[in-house]
């Protein structure tokens, strides 16, 4: 497929750099080149490439589980979703992210860092036996080579829109510098930079907020501009996160809600936050069991306001924009950031156009590209563990000296970066990228959920039933988007009538169903393993001592897990009830 959205540089761009916000955004690729310089001074072995060790804080672990996901694709995506849908946009912060950061948190983490696996899939060999882990390892590859190349094909647009770098240029430079970075200190160098990503980003999309509030009369003003004629159904949608219809497609508001509980806040949510390598590999590359379960709870904290720095500013561009109010008043515009016509993914782009000054239009440049290369290094990095332990040394070449399989993860590194500009085509027919990532994930981590949850739970399902459900989920989760209306384009052939967002949640949800009854039905004709293999992998044959840190109770209750995560939870409860 060919990048049929940015296949030629415009003859303008959006915005006109100067040279201080060149030197912003060079003085922040320097600062990332010397932390992947630092960092591979103290990679002696495979565990410091791949797991940094086990040797960080609770809080540097923390931040970066956010800075992982706190991606290019997080922050275009849910700008262009605000655009789109408004208020409603919050729901994969409040219902589709806390609650399964949390979870992960108390429930799962002692598991996962108890067990000292190295990776998720390896959990699954443990617990399922080879079948499972072969089906979890392929898929959670495949999975990171396109959301990777999700990432490198907003970098090409972001840079081609403010920068007016040919594309090749901008996808080599950007793919360079993370390469980089990850080849010379593996997940500790691309830990640390996380952390500087992250206070990079927030410090750059604040101002778009603040100065874009000032400039449509604050947040009254914002709501009053989104509904010019107030009492409509589409201005109520807008305006109202619940029974958000308009998000998720459903015509029936109690419809819509079962659809964003349970399609996004259960088996989306619980399905990427708890299972998906990217995120719990942060977690498990912590100092102590105590530091892996606050990680995803730390992280819970500035998580849940993410929205103001992403979905507002889209928000605010559907009214200040020009060309974003002609869209979504159901024209066609030309000249967005692909240099073909304007999407829902410009939202961003172009409010920086209108709203920053130079200088803060470089601090603005250097968070996007450092979001698109905190949300790339982390595909990058959990690719490598997986292909390597999990693919490669259990499949390919078994036995070798650690030495061997450092090398070959830094190999699958420049790998998967060359296969990710291939991939990066896929995202080029999404007008909103978070419709194709929602597809992705109920494809991949819905299945993967399902099979977890129903195996940590339930001492009797089986090996064979653990890979059935696995494949069984996601070949019903492919075929259900495959048959929704407008799910791929034109290549949709609209026998489901449910379109973009609410066919991924419906996919999602068939996925989970499918892998949970064919699991239970397997289980019920197979041999399950004996008790005894089990412990550490089930939570009723695990005794209390091994899934807490014994040291954490003489700890203020500032610094304990079931405390902080309570706390966060109010707190979200709370921005519910507001907005």
């Amino acid at each position: 497929m060919a990048f049929s959205g940015i296949t030629a540089l415009a003859s303008d761009t959006l915005i006109d750099a100067s040279p201080v916000d060149y030197l912003i955004v060079f003085i922040y690729f320097a600062f990332v080149l010397a932390i992947g310089w630092m960092a591979s001074r103290r990679v002696s072995d495979s565990l410091d490439f791949f797991l940094s060790g086990r040797s960080l804080p609770a809080w540097v672990t923390g931040l970066a589980f956010i800075s992982a996901n706190l991606g290019a694709v997080e922050i275009m995506g849910m700008s262009a979703n605000g655009a789109e849908f408004g208020l409603p946009t919050v729901h994969y912060f409040w219902i589709g992210a806390i609650p399964a950061m949390l979870f992960l948190g108390v429930v799962m983490m002692p598991f996962y860092y108890g067990s000292k696996v190295r990776s998720v899939p390896e959990f699954m060999l443990r617990r399922f036996g080879p079948g499972a882990h072969l089906v979890n390892s392929i898929s959670f590859a495949v999975a990171q080579l396109l959301i990777a190349g999700v990432n490198l094909y907003l970098l090409g647009s972001i840079v081609h829109a403010l920068l007016g770098w040919p594309l090749p240029v901008a996808l080599l430079v950007a793919a360079l510098i993370v390469l980089s970075y990850i080849t010379l200190g593996g997940l500790k160098a691309a830990i640390y930079n996380e952390v500087l990503q992250f206070f990079v980003i927030v410090a750059s999309l604040a101002p778009l907020t603040f100065i874009g509030l000032h400039k449509v009369g604050g947040w009254s003003g914002l709501m009053d501009k989104v509904a010019p004629e107030k009492g409509g159904a589409t201005v109520d949608q807008q305006l109202n996160s619940w029974p958000g219809q308009a998000l998720s497609g459903f015509d029936s508001p109690v419809i819509s809600v079962i659809g964003i509980v349970f399609g996004l806040g259960f088996v989306l949510s619980f399905g990427y936050w708890t299972t998906n390598f990217v995120e719990v590999q942060r977690a498990m590359a912590s100092d102590s069991i105590s530091s892996a379960r606050k990680t995803p709870v730390i992280g819970a904290f500035p998580k849940m306001f993410v929205p103001f720095i992403t979905i507002v500013p889209g928000m605010i561009a559907a009214v200040l924009v020009s060309e974003m109010a002609k869209l979504k008043a159901g024209g066609t515009v030309p000249g967005g950031s692909s240099g073909d016509g304007v999407t829902y993914n410009d939202a961003l782009l172009f409010l920086m156009r209108d709203v920053l000054p130079n200088g803060l239009l470089g601090l603005a440049i250097t968070g996007l590209l450092a979001a698109f290369m905190a949300g790339m290094a982390a595909n990058i990095s959990a690719f490598n563990t997986v292909f390597s332990y999990d693919l490669w040394g259990d499949y390919v070449v078994k036995g070798r000296e650690d030495g061997y399989y450092l090398r070959i993860g830094r190999y699958a590194t420049v790998a998967a970066t060359v296969v990710a500009i291939f991939t990066a085509s896929l995202a080029a027919s999404f007008s909103n990228i978070m419709t194709y990532l929602q597809t992705l994930f109920g494809f991949f981590n819905a299945p993967l959920f399902a099979t977890f949850i129903l195996g940590m739970f339930w001492k009797r399902m089986t090996s064979t039933a653990g890979w059935v459900g696995l494949v069984s989920g996601t070949l019903s989760a492919v075929a259900i988007a495959f048959l929704s209306e407008d799910a791929f384009g034109s290549a949709s052939t609209g026998v489901i009538p449910v379109s973009g967002q609410g066919a991924a949640f419906l996919a999602a949800s068939t996925a989970f169903v499918v892998d949970v009854a064919l699991s239970i039905a397997v289980s019920m004709v197979t041999q399950p393993k004996p008790a005894s293999e089990l412990v550490g992998l089930v939570y009723s044959e695990t005794p209390v001592e091994q899934r807490t840190d014994e040291h954490e109770a003489s700890y203020p209750w500032f610094r304990r897990t079931v405390p902080l995560a309570g706390l966060a939870l109010g707190m979200v409860i709370v921005l519910n009830a507001l907005f």
